[in-house]
């Protein structure tokens, strides 16, 4: 349920309070009954909830949109219980609400950089990207969390490389896209016109869609930003990667701001999310808007199918 004073556990109410919803799988609740069921009463719904109650939310003085070291600690006891039930083989996706990295860090956990990170590490996984599914657009990063004036020495050929690789199994594998293809965008304005902004184009992106090339056709790029994702949604292409945060998820919320999800590349399980954060300044009035998290368990479901 995520950051228990945040909106995570309003929107899984919420979400599994719809009928289109509930009937798809077997959904199991990581979290805990006193914030669930002051949820609930709240909202007046009571959804028929399997909820794995881990009893980890101090109740005294409790308050919703408020920092806490304890609700940091109890959003990654729920990670650590759902992760234990994937690898038993319990359970066959995971979708996770919001957690609030601040709280998380002040309980201890100083290298704590996000779900992603974190799910990669606990299982292994050296190759892993973020994705971000709208309707009619699929971006992929290659880095993530990175001040801006790091990003050029962050995208290796390598790393973009595996992105590229990555996106285009994903979109074959679970999203049924036969010879997909992929746009790759460009580091600078106009992908640098030719090196006169910089020569990362030159010298690590293009080399990056030359290796990846190999045995991997409909690659393009590097295409200048301000135009890619325009043309990915109109059906150019089937995705984009992109080289750093912002430039993609600026254009992608200004489309999906509610609906999108993000989805997890390269873990041995499929995990998916909203594509929003804690909300701490509307958490606990009732008014989140669940369609993130809805369409966050609809795609898990759908990709699970085609695993």
């Amino acid at each position: 349920m995520g950051d228990p004073a945040g909106i995570g556990p309003e929107v899984a109410v919420k979400a599994l309070s719809d009928p289109l919803i509930s009937k798809l799988a077997h959904f199991q609740v990581i979290g805990d009954f006193f914030v669930i069921d002051k949820v609930r009463k709240s909202l007046r719904a009571a959804p028929e909830i399997s909820l794995l109650d881990l009893a980890n939310v101090p109740s005294t003085n409790f308050a919703f949109g408020i920092q806490k070291p304890a609700f940091g600690k109890a959003a990654m006891e729920y990670i650590d219980k759902a992760l234990e039930l994937l690898k038993a083989g319990e359970a066959d996706a995971l979708v996770t609400a919001p957690v609030n990295k601040s709280s998380i860090r002040s309980a201890g956990f100083k290298d704590f950089e996000g779900h992603t990170e974190y799910l990669a590490q606990m299982t292994g996984t050296n190759e892993f990207a973020m994705m971000f599914v709208g309707k009619g657009l699929k971006i992929t990063l290659c880095s993530r969390h990175v001040a801006l004036k790091d990003v050029p020495g962050a995208i290796t050929s390598d790393l973009i490389c595996r992105t590229i690789r990555l996106t285009h199994d994903y979109l074959k594998k679970y999203f049924g896209i036969e010879g997909p293809k992929i746009a790759v965008a460009g580091l600078y304005p106009h992908a640098s016109d030719s090196g006169l902004f910089g020569d990362e184009e030159e010298t690590v992106i293009i080399p990056a869609i030359r290796k990846a090339s190999i045995g991997i056709k409909n690659i393009y790029g590097p295409l200048s930003a301000d135009a890619v994702f325009y043309e990915a949604l109109k059906g150019k292409y089937d995705a984009v990667v992109a080289m750093y945060h912002d430039q993609a998820l600026a254009p992608f919320k200004t489309l999906y701001f509610n609906d999108g999800v993000n989805l997890t590349l390269g873990l041995p399980f499929i995990r998916t999310s909203p594509d929003h954060g804690t909300a701490f300044d509307i958490a606990g009035k009732g008014i989140a808007d669940p369609t993130s998290m809805k369409e966050a368990i609809l795609l898990a479901c759908g990709l699970v199918a085609h695993a």
